[in-house]
Formats: C-alpha cells, sequence, structure tokens
C-alpha cells in the first residue's frame, strides 16, 4: 500500500510538472520546435522498445537479484544497449539529413526541419548517460522502495525544468528543449548512485548471468517490439483510414481513456510485480491468495471507471469541450469497455513472476494480429466506428489465452470475478450522478 501511494503520488506530480513546463514552453517557443521534439522523442522511444531485453524485469524476478555478480553484468549490459541505441540514432539521423539534400522527404513535413538531424544525434546522448544508471534503482524496484526512486525521478523533472529556464536566459530555439532533457537525465544517473542504498557498481561480465538474462529477457524483447506497434497501432492506423477531424476526436478520447489505463497500469509495473515475483520465489503456496487481493482493487478500479465511461462519457465531453468534439463521446463511451480488459495484465505479471515471459509475447502478438485484421474490416464496412469497434476487440482478444491459462495453474476463482464485476455497475451509478450534476 505505501508503494502504490508513493508510485501515485509521483506520477501525479510528475504529471502536473510536465504539464506546467508544457504550458510554459508554449508562451516562448514555437509550435514547430514541439514537433521536431516530438519526432526526435519518438525515435528514441522506439529505439528504446525496440532493444528492451528486460533488465528491470530480469532483476526483479531473479532469485540472483540481489547478487552483485548479477546486478553488476546487469549494468554492463545497460551501458553497451546505451552506446548501442546512441549509435542507431545517428545512423537515423545520418539518413534524414541525406533524404532532406536529396528532396526525398516533403517540403512541408516535419521531416525536412533542417534541425532535426541535429536535434535527434543529440536527444540521443540521453541514451549513453541513462546507461550508467544505477542498477539500485532495479534494487529499489525489487524490494518495493519506491519513495526514493519517486523522490529522484521528481528531482530530475525540476532539474530539466531549471535547465531549460536557464538556457531560455541566452537562447529561446529547440535547445531549450533538448538541453531540459539531457539535464533531467544526468541528474537522475548521478542521484541513482548517491542518493540510493544498494550494490555499487563496476564492470563485470558474468557469463551465466548474461545467459540468464538473454534467456528470460528474450521474450521480454519480442514483446516489447510488438508492444510498440500495438500502443500506437490505433493511430499509425486510423491516420490513413479517416479524415483528419475524426482521428483528433479519437486522440481527445484517448487521452481521457489513457488517463485511467496509465494510472493502473503503473501500479501494476510498480508494485504488483514485483511483490508477486517475492511471493513466486519464497511462497509460491500463497501465489492465488496474493494475486487475488491485487486483482480485487485493480478489478474494482478499472471496471468502476468502465462503469463511468459508459454512463456519463457524452456529458462529459460535451462539457470539457466545444460542440466540434461531441464525437469522441461514444468513442470515449467505446474505449471505457477495453478498462474491462485491464485486471487481466495482473495474471499476465503472475505468469511473468512465475518466470513465464512467453504468456506477455504470446498475448501482445494476438492483439496486434488482430488489430491489423479487423481493423480494415471495420472500417470497409462501418466506417470510423468500425475503426473503433476494431481497437476495442483486439484489447479484448487475448483474454481466452489468460483465462485459460489461470484455469490451468489454479489462478482462477469465479466467485471473486464476479464479485469484482459488481463494479461496472457502482461506476455506471455513479455515472448516472455525473450525468445529473454537469450543466
Amino acid at each position: 500500500m505505501k508503494a502504490g501511494v508513493w508510485s501515485i503520488a509521483g506520477y501525479g506530480i510528475n504529471l502536473a510538472i510536465r504539464f506546467g513546463t508544457n504550458l510554459l514552453m508554449t508562451r516562448v517557443l514555437a509550435p514547430e520546435m514541439f514537433g521536431v521534439m516530438a519526432v526526435a522523442s519518438m525515435i528514441m522511444v522506439g529505439l528504446s522498445m525496440f532493444s528492451d531485453i528486460g533488465l528491470r524485469q530480469n532483476v526483479i524476478q531473479s532469485s540472483r537479484g540481489n547478487d552483485p555478480s548479477f546486478l553488476n553484468t546487469a549494468w554492463s549490459m545497460q551501458i553497451i544497449r546505451g552506446l548501442f541505441l546512441w549509435a542507431f540514432a545517428a545512423g537515423i539521423s545520418l539518413t534524414i539529413l541525406v533524404a532532406q539534400q536529396t528532396r526525398f522527404v516533403l517540403s512541408d513535413s516535419v521531416y525536412s526541419a533542417p534541425s532535426l538531424p541535429f536535434v535527434i544525434v543529440a536527444i540521443s546522448v540521453t541514451a549513453i548517460i541513462s546507461g550508467f544508471d544505477s542498477t539500485k534503482l532495479l534494487e529499489a524496484s525489487r524490494d518495493l522502495s519506491l519513495s526514493q526512486v519517486t523522490k529522484i525521478d521528481l528531482a530530475s523533472q525540476v532539474s530539466g525544468l531549471f535547465v531549460m529556464i536557464a538556457w531560455l536566459l541566452f537562447d529561446q530555439s529547440i535547445w531549450v528543449l533538448v538541453a531540459g532533457s539531457i539535464g533531467s537525465t544526468a541528474t537522475k544517473t548521478v542521484l541513482s548512485h548517491a542518493w540510493l542504498t544498494g550494490t555499487p557498481n563496476r564492470w563485470s561480465w558474468d557469463k551465466p548471468a548474461v545467459r540468464e538474462i538473454f534467456h528470460f529477457g528474450k521474450w521480454l524483447f519480442l514483446s516489447s517490439v510488438l508492444g510498440f506497434f500495438v500502443n500506437n497501432g490505433d493511430r499509425l492506423l486510423l491516420g490513413g483510414a479517416v479524415s483528419a477531424s475524426e482521428l483528433g476526436v479519437y486522440v481527445i478520447a484517448f487521452l481521457i481513456y489513457s488517463s485511467a489505463d496509465q494510472i493502473i497500469g503503473k501500479i501494476i509495473i510498480d508494485v504488483i510485480f514485483p511483490a508477486l515475483s517475492e511471493v513466486a520465489r519464497e511462497r509460491r503456496h500463497d501465489l492465488k491468495v496474493s494475486y487475488y487481493k491485487f486483482h480485487a482493487f485493480i478489478a474494482g478500479f478499472s471496471y468502476f471507471c468502465a462503469g463511468v465511461f459508459l454512463v456519463a462519457a457524452p456529458k462529459l465531453i460535451a462539457f470539457l469541450y466545444d460542440p466540434r468534439y461531441g464525437q469522441a463521446g461514444w468513442v470515449l463511451q467505446l474505449l471505457g469497455l477495453a478498462l474491462l480488459t485491464v485486471p487481466f495484465r495482473v495474471a499476465t505479471e503472475c505468469f511473468l513472476a512465475m518466470g513465464m515471459p512467453q504468456l506477455l509475447s504470446t498475448s501482445t502478438a494476438i492483439r496486434l494480429v488482430t488489430l491489423f485484421v479487423a481493423f480494415p474490416i471495420g472500417v470497409h464496412f462501418f466506417g470510423f466506428p468500425g475503426a473503433v469497434w476494431a481497437i476495442v476487440l483486439s484489447h479484448f482478444s487475448w483474454v481466452p489465452l489468460q483465462l485459460i491459462y489461470k484455469v490451468l495453474y489454479k489462478l482462477f476463482d469465479l466467485r471473486k470475478e464476479m464479485i469484482a464485476l459488481s463494479f461496472i455497475l457502482v461506476g455506471a451509478l455513479a455515472g448516472k450522478v455525473v450525468v445529473q450534476i454537469l450543466p
């Protein structure tokens, strides 16, 4: 509970700092600068996901997670990965520069911005810096000591803001955003070594540890690659199938839906996975009991939010936005259904804690295939509504597999599942109240 409070509080404060920083920067910087920075950041996120071998999950799940040799080997691999990320980013920036020189990119697109290749190279320095993050961060996550980790995250955000403000005194260009990102990353790296207790890092290459990390991490790597397309596929497909206004409507609804989804997801990753990993290592016979304690909390909250959105979404959109965004109401209602699948992520993390990362990869692959098969069918027969229904269907496509594994591994309790479903009704009643209160 304490770890959960720190996780949620940290997420909320972090969000407020980012929002405040964004408001400040938009007052002094041109919109196109944010477009260039968004592309550069997306490239780095993509490269990061395409090279993820699950070092964090390895340290949390492994019985050797507290072994200095294992931790230092993970640290060494993390440094190498950071250098590779920088090299790949430099290659991408060079490719974009050549494309600009040969006029291969559209002159009015963000990819034609002269600063883009140089921004990518500069922002990729954060990959090298973060490669030196102390494994004390991973130890803290393993032990659910999230208070110090959260403080470091917040301190790094504030540091990045101060760097941007200082840079503004001399230059009001896109390099303000780049400097802030590098400053924030560097602060986190320094504090991870200086502020946390745990195993001090030095170069090490323990071959058994390397084999264990790659054996467990190969499935997480596959899941991360697939996850990149799953998490961005809806907007990628919609961008080529519907009008710009319909895409804008979807984005508005998605932002509201994802606010609930991301809070739940952060608790699952930061708190539930480490806790279930400890139970799986030390008290496997208590796993089902522990699983349903977490499931009750996550299911209650996500089902409640789904009920609220199903009833009150159109009213919420009408209250928050002007009539041009009215369609976002029914879109949010449909996306709210996807929250009914969130509790099954707890099962995925439970199987991951049991040393079964392949289930995560399989589930992600099922969802990706469903999305890319159902989407064109939905668009062809039903237009924009059919596209949204296809996206929602992809969220449910992997649930049957989770149910089968829960039954096989004796992690299924029908009575507790049905009790949790009652929170949909509670949420619907709350949605009725919202509809009556809002003008």
